[in-house]
């Protein structure tokens, strides 16, 4: 693999660090700003919301430009974003800021995406994803316990003032080790309406609404699990930390597993497949929440089966964005890093109401709901694909 897909992913490590974090330090920063833990909880929700904002808008607008030069401007947001939060003084600047910071991550997300396929032989191109990718299920099974445990017993305050730093380290490292490539001549650039059409392709959508729901389903138990593991399951909190690395590092079996599963059988049936898997395991979440080995073992086969269907529909989508419509390809990248952010955003605010109206012990439940509605937006993607294909056929 070229030594810059390595590069994305420390990069992706320190933005994965950045959004997943909170999770672990909810209770923390609610006690420091005197805020209720949904509402700090909705952090997630704000960065998140970024992210799907800027994946495939800003990146259109910024179409024109160097990979190279967007990435290191997204990686100058992150540090200084990660620094400001460090210091926010109330619940209103942590907010504000993550949303920006999540901005940058949706951008960087989609363009490094991208020119990692671009840069291997198409049939490396699921390992070459599940690399870059690779960061982030590391930096949820690293370093999301890590910033969990200073969080509890230091400060909340210092597990952002060191992503700043890795912020940094990234962004020596790209300046390092990233070539500067030429600009494409104008007449190969795609214009700015033509990337923003891109986004409202029907199939495209499609595949991005399944991403959305699996985000929705995941992150609408996941935003509150350390308030579910401590109060529904009664855990310690010396064992809030265990649980989270148990999640992080099947998330990176899941990830390997995605990218292996993509390359060598049919994406649409993996993807199904794992789907129904993450259905179950929300609902054995909410059936045996008072068993702490069963929970334990149910977190680690989510960050599993999520981890693999990140890099499934990814690529999936990517591959479908190269049959329709090649020459926005960054822009599709960008579509559906949009749709798991914004899945992410809608899943913290359905578990927030879930939590105020019906109970903490239910969020589980709605997020099986979620991923069954993926399943079958999936079958009638399947479905129609399949049609057309005998249809072209019979011509």
């Amino acid at each position: 693999m070229p030594a810059v897909i390595y590069i994305f992913s420390l990069c992706t490590f320190t933005f994965g660090l950045s959004e997943f974090v909170v999770a672990g330090l909810v209770s923390s920063i609610a006690i420091d700003l005197h805020e209720s833990v949904a509402q700090v909880g909705s952090a997630i929700a704000a960065y998140a919301l970024g992210a799907a904002i800027g994946a495939p808008l800003i990146t259109a607008l910024l179409a024109a430009w160097r990979d190279k030069s967007v990435l290191l401007l997204t990686l100058a947001v992150l540090a200084i974003g990660s620094v400001v939060i460090s210091l926010a003084p109330d619940i209103l600047t942590l907010h504000g800021v993550r949303f920006v910071i999540g901005l940058g991550h949706g951008v960087f997300m989609a363009v490094a995406s991208n020119a990692a396929i671009k840069r291997v032989d198409p049939t490396r191109a699921g390992r070459a994803l599940s690399l870059v990718w690779m960061g982030l299920t590391l930096s949820v099974a690293f370093g999301v316990p890590i910033g969990t445990f200073l969080g509890s017993y230091w400060s909340w305050r210092v597990v952002f003032l060191a992503i700043g730093g890795l912020g940094l380290l990234s962004t020596l490292g790209l300046v390092l080790l990233m070539q500067r490539q030429p600009a494409p001549p104008p007449h190969e650039r795609p214009s700015i309406q033509q990337n923003l059409s891109a986004i409202l392709h029907r199939e495209l959508l499609m595949a991005a609404t399944i991403a959305l729901l699996v985000s929705v389903a995941t992150f609408s138990f996941f935003t509150y699990v350390s308030p579910f593991l401590l109060d529904i399951t009664h855990l310690q909190i010396q064992t809030l930390g265990i649980a989270m690395l148990l999640f992080g590092i099947c998330s990176i079996f899941g990830n390997i597993l995605g990218g292996y599963l993509a390359d060598r059988f049919d994406a649409d049936r993996c993807l199904l497949g794992a789907l129904t898997v993450l259905m179950l395991n929300l609902l054995g979440l909410y059936l045996w929440s008072a068993s702490k080995l069963i929970i334990l073992s149910l977190i680690g086969l989510l960050g599993t089966v999520f981890f693999a269907i990140v890099t499934l529909s990814t690529l999936r989508l990517l591959r479908l964005a190269n049959h329709y419509i090649p020459q926005s390809s960054a822009v599709a990248s960008g579509l559906n890093i949009a749709s798991f952010n914004l899945g992410t955003a809608l899943g913290g605010v359905s578990a927030a109401w879930v939590i105020t109206h019906i109970g903490l012990a239910y969020i589980p439940i709605a997020g099986a709901g979620a991923a069954l509605l993926a399943i079958g937006v999936l079958g009638l993607q399947i479905r129609s694909a399949t049609t057309a294909t005998a249809l072209e056929e019979s011509h």
